[in-house]
């Protein structure tokens, strides 16, 4: 493997990571909102949540780059109070990655959720335990095989973001160019279909890995939670 292609490997699986880290919590907090609760505007959060599905990825790193640029709201908020620049940094492209991947990672927490016995955590509840307490020893446990699924699908997309993170973050060597942008490099230089083909077989090797080792370990988690 050639140093483009290392670097590019060692950066998406940093952006994979930090993307989940970054989206987990706040995609279990969601999930458990539209699994659990009624409120006005649920509808419209549902379809907000979704939204990245089904919007081409370019139009999300645009919304990205008005929103958290250095000229835009929230971008020129963090960079003169706290000093945080996201835009065409690694950190700009964990956003972009954990944008696209967030409906992924709610969407398989949420069907994790619903299908927790409510019986168990009404037990737990005339026990005494309070409502967190039920969260947590009761219902996280309960989900946690989709939890893990959710957020190796949420790791795998990530891998593989593209359209909006060439548009926030753009192609910089060494800081925002991620296995697909390396990818697109190598197809615009001449001879360099070799290690194009080497990417996409990188590509394939993790994205199938990571699904695998999902499947494996919630096969695992349900068996010890059955027993």
């Amino acid at each position: 493997m050639s140093n483009l292609e290392i670097e590019a490997l060692k950066l998406s699986i940093q952006v994979a990571f930090a993307a989940v880290g970054f989206s987990l919590p706040l995609a279990v907090l969601v999930a458990w909102l539209l699994a659990r609760k009624q409120f006005a505007g649920k509808s419209l959060i549902d379809g907000l949540v979704h939204l990245p599905l089904i919007l081409p990825p370019v139009v999300v790193g645009y919304v990205l780059l008005v929103g958290l640029g250095r000229n835009g709201i929230v971008g020129g908020f963090l960079n003169d109070v706290f000093g945080i620049t996201l835009a065409f940094t690694w950190k700009g492209a964990a956003v972009a990655a954990a944008v696209m991947a967030f409906p992924l990672m709610v969407r398989a927490i949420r069907l994790s959720l619903e299908s927790v016995d409510h019986g168990l955590e009404q037990a737990a509840r005339t026990l005494g335990a309070s409502p967190l307490h039920v969260f947590a020893t009761v219902t996280l446990p309960l989900a946690s095989p989709g939890i893990l699924t959710g957020a190796i699908l949420g790791f795998a997309r990530s891998l593989g973001e593209f359209g909006a993170t060439i548009t926030f973050v753009s192609n910089i060597p060494g800081e925002t160019r991620t296995l697909p942008i390396a990818l697109y490099t190598l197809t615009q230089i001449p001879g360099g279909e070799a290690g194009a083909f080497r990417l996409v077989v990188i590509s394939v090797v993790v994205a199938f890995a990571a699904l695998l080792a999902s499947e494996l370990m919630a096969r695992r988690l349900k068996v010890k939670l059955g027993g």
